[in-house]
């Protein structure tokens, strides 16, 4: 992953995709980063599926998509996928469309050989396109990500030879953390959504 800006502490996480209970200690990562005002929730799942290792956020999205959200608008999937060639219009389209948006940006990417398999969470947006060197604009309030091959060559050659398996079961487990989340948002006014928390929930 390729984020210029400087990391504190606690404001990323990064755990294997077949760890148990892995999409609900992402979801409660996650849960922790999103603000306490209502706001309109943008799952946005950035890829492609011409490439198999960048297939992972349109095939994320796909599975969210079948889970049926309430509270969350999902952008990208194998049918209407968001990829550099329209990424600018997928957004322009969110900002007109959603009062006070706050993105989830779900996106491949390729890292060292020890952490392939890993999702990896974190604050401020991601840079899509950074390992193909391609300048796109760095995109989300939050981002999940998910080191699916290797980094450091041929890196087009590296997305088109990942294995299918592997960047379908991290999908599913990316879908199953933000569903996660999902279930715990409700509306305090609509449409804007708020989280609830278990001691809220009590009190309610």
């Amino acid at each position: 992953m390729n984020l210029n800006k400087r990391k504190r502490p606690n404001d990323h996480f990064r755990m294997r995709y077949s760890e148990p209970d892995v999409s609900n200690y992402l979801s409660s990562k996650l849960i922790s980063w999103l603000p306490t005002s209502p706001c309109e929730y943008i799952a946005l799942f950035i890829g492609t599926d011409r490439s198999t290792g960048d297939a992972l956020g349109p095939l994320a999205g796909s599975f969210l998509s079948k889970l049926n959200p309430k509270h969350m608008t999902v952008y990208g999937t194998l049918a209407s996928p968001v990829h550099a060639v329209n990424l600018q219009e997928q957004m322009n389209t969110i900002f007109n469309t959603h009062q006070n948006p706050f993105i989830i940006a779900i996106d491949a990417c390729l890292g060292k050989s020890s952490s392939i398999g890993q999702l990896i969470a974190g604050t401020g947006p991601v840079k899509p396109g950074a390992a193909l060197n391609k300048p796109l604009p760095p995109i989300g309030n939050i981002h999940l990500t998910g080191v699916v091959n290797i980094s450091g060559f041929m890196e087009y050659a590296v997305l088109q030879n990942t294995r299918l398996s592997l960047v379908y079961e991290m999908a599913e487990q990316i879908a199953i953390t933000l569903h996660t989340i999902d279930r715990q948002l409700t509306y305090d006014q609509t449409p804007p959504a708020v989280v609830v928390t278990k001691c809220n929930q009590a009190s309610v």
